[in-house]
């Protein structure tokens, strides 16, 4: 498969562009002969060099939660993305930079300091769920959690750095931020694990009120509780 490397200079200009598409060489802006070919390639790269990186940034998901971060190659990865090995390597150097970039998890963890205080759990639980259900990244990375160190690593960075955060401006003594986040992700985790990963029946076969009405009062306890 022959690919593309990102245009250093972007697309071509609009009324470039749509000469060179219209086969007119007199429009105005338009490049003669052979350019005409270029301004449609050169606007062609972007898109090719984002579907590029989709596939390798989703096959190198697939390969690390499979092989792990020691056994998985980049020789694997881009077999199973369809593509040459130097393309992996021209977009991510080698595999710590891809596997940084395979790893790279955005919770946008709501902010609770402008919730209710008792609706502050069934709030969390609900985010993550709609989280979950459209970032296929974070299934991903728990699959890799699970069987490497390297993932485990990355979602433990994840929790430390984007959760302890906002349950510390909520619950009543900040300084327990980081057992109470880890008491959490308990839950939040152990919930996703079963039902995005393991896909246990009864939990996949649940409504978001449902896992919100289960998770949300024992999420609470350990959100706004003063003592266990």
């Amino acid at each position: 498969m022959v690919d593309h490397a990102p245009s250093a200079a972007g697309t071509a200009p609009e009324d470039a562009l749509a000469a060179a598409l219209s086969g007119d060489p007199g429009a105005p802006g338009a490049p003669a002969g052979p350019a005409s070919g270029d301004a449609v390639a050169a606007a062609a790269r972007p898109r090719r060099s984002a579907a590029t990186r989709a596939a390798i940034l989703a096959a190198a998901r697939d390969r690390f939660a499979a092989d792990g971060y020691e056994r998985a190659t980049i020789r694997a990865i881009a077999r199973d993305a369809g593509i040459d090995p130097s393309m992996v390597m021209r977009y991510y150097g080698n595999k710590a930079g891809l596997f940084a970039a395979a790893s790279e998890i955005e919770v946008h963890a709501p902010d609770l300091t402008h919730v209710p205080r008792d609706e502050a759990a069934a709030r969390l639980v609900r985010h993550f769920l709609e989280r979950w259900e459209c970032d296929e990244t974070l299934t991903a990375m728990m699959r890799v959690g699970v069987t490497n160190e390297a993932g485990a690593e990355r979602m433990r960075g994840v929790f430390a750095e984007q959760i302890e955060p906002v349950l510390a401006a909520v619950c009543p003594v900040p300084e327990e931020a980081p057992t109470r986040a880890a008491l959490v992700a308990s839950q939040i985790l152990g919930m996703a694990l079963c039902r995005y990963v393991l896909h246990v029946p009864p939990a996949v076969g649940l409504t978001h009120d449902e896992v919100v009405a289960w998770l949300a009062p024992t999420i609470q306890r350990y959100l706004t509780a003063e003592h266990p």
